[in-house]
């Protein structure tokens, strides 16, 4: 014996209760988008599993992780209940709800110098965005647990809570500035003749100390292990460009941020490889659940500005 109706007009709160959940990628967060508690969150997404006879959730050390049939049923229920939603504020005289930031994570580089220019269009147009620099891996956990709706990522996202779709491949470049290139006896055809021991006794500029960036351009383009620790760290790309420039020492950076130097002689190359280092960007977010206009219109806008520049 059931207590649901036929036409199955008491499960529309654990119906909503499920897509929040499914955009969330938890249970916390739902609760704390829908403002109910929790336990309540919990006991709707159960009464949905037990009607179904199947899980709609794998639970996760963090978060949940969508089952395909639960991806199938978002997509399905989505598109209704956001009409509904419109019909009510129509209805209400409210006019049209004002939709809440779109919350935008990445690279604070890219952020900064590609995709934040290629918004000011939709902000000039209504729409909010919450722009949150970081670290890839860290980003794409907050993506995970709903705190984020749009993730510029430099690796593919692992699991099926999470879409990702290539957007470029970003590429690397070994550079420094003229007068110490010249100093320094720095050429491309010497370090092509003598490898990365032409750079030795010069400073090397890096995002960190474990330079993630420099040590695998040596790796791809030197067929080495880097043995040495940056004499310069910091962790914003644009402040080791601007280091660089000012004649610090030799850096490896995307060419998407040094160009502009290289094209007016404020850095130059110090190697032409065939086959540089590259590495993928992607941009990621959860799969089906809510149709926000908004969220659309920020990643088609992302898209197209960091397809076009990187």
């Amino acid at each position: 014996m059931t207590s649901r109706i036929s036409d199955g007009s008491s499960d529309l709160s654990r119906w909503r209760t499920f897509l929040a959940v499914h955009t969330a990628g938890s249970f916390s967060a739902a609760a704390r988008a829908l403002g109910i508690s929790q336990p309540a969150v919990t006991a709707h997404v159960q009464a949905l599993e037990r009607a179904l006879g199947e899980q709609l959730f794998v639970r996760l050390p963090r978060g949940v992780e969508a089952t395909p049939r639960a991806d199938e049923l978002a997509t399905l229920l989505s598109g209704p209940f956001e009409a509904v939603a419109e019909a009510v504020v129509g209805a209400t005289g409210m006019g049209p709800a004002r939709q809440p930031p779109v919350r935008l994570g990445g690279a604070g580089e890219l952020l900064a110098e590609v995709v934040v220019p290629a918004l000011a269009p939709l902000v000039a147009d209504g729409v909010r965005v919450q722009v949150v620099p970081g670290l890839s891996g860290e980003l794409v956990e907050a993506l995970r647990t709903g705190l984020l709706d749009l993730v510029v990522a430099a690796e593919r996202p692992r699991g099926r809570s999470l879409v990702a779709s290539p957007l470029t491949d970003e590429t690397f470049a070994l550079v420094a500035a003229p007068a110490l290139a010249a100093r320094q006896g720095l050429t491309p055809s010497r370090v092509v003749q003598d490898g990365p021991s032409a750079l030795d006794g010069v400073p090397l500029l890096a995002y960190a100390p474990d330079v993630p960036i420099v040590r695998r351009y040596w790796r791809h383009v030197f067929g080495r292990r880097l043995e040495r620790e940056p004499e310069l760290t910091f962790p914003d790309l644009r402040a080791v460009r601007a280091a660089a420039s000012a004649g610090a020492g030799v850096t490896v950076l995307p060419t998407y941020l040094c160009r502009d130097e290289l094209d007016a002689g404020r850095l130059v190359l110090l190697l032409h490889p065939d086959d540089p280092p590259i590495n993928t960007l992607y941009l990621a977010r959860r799969p089906g659940g809510s149709t926000r206009p908004h969220v659309d219109r920020v990643s088609a806008a992302v898209a197209a500005a960091v397809q076009d520049t990187v």
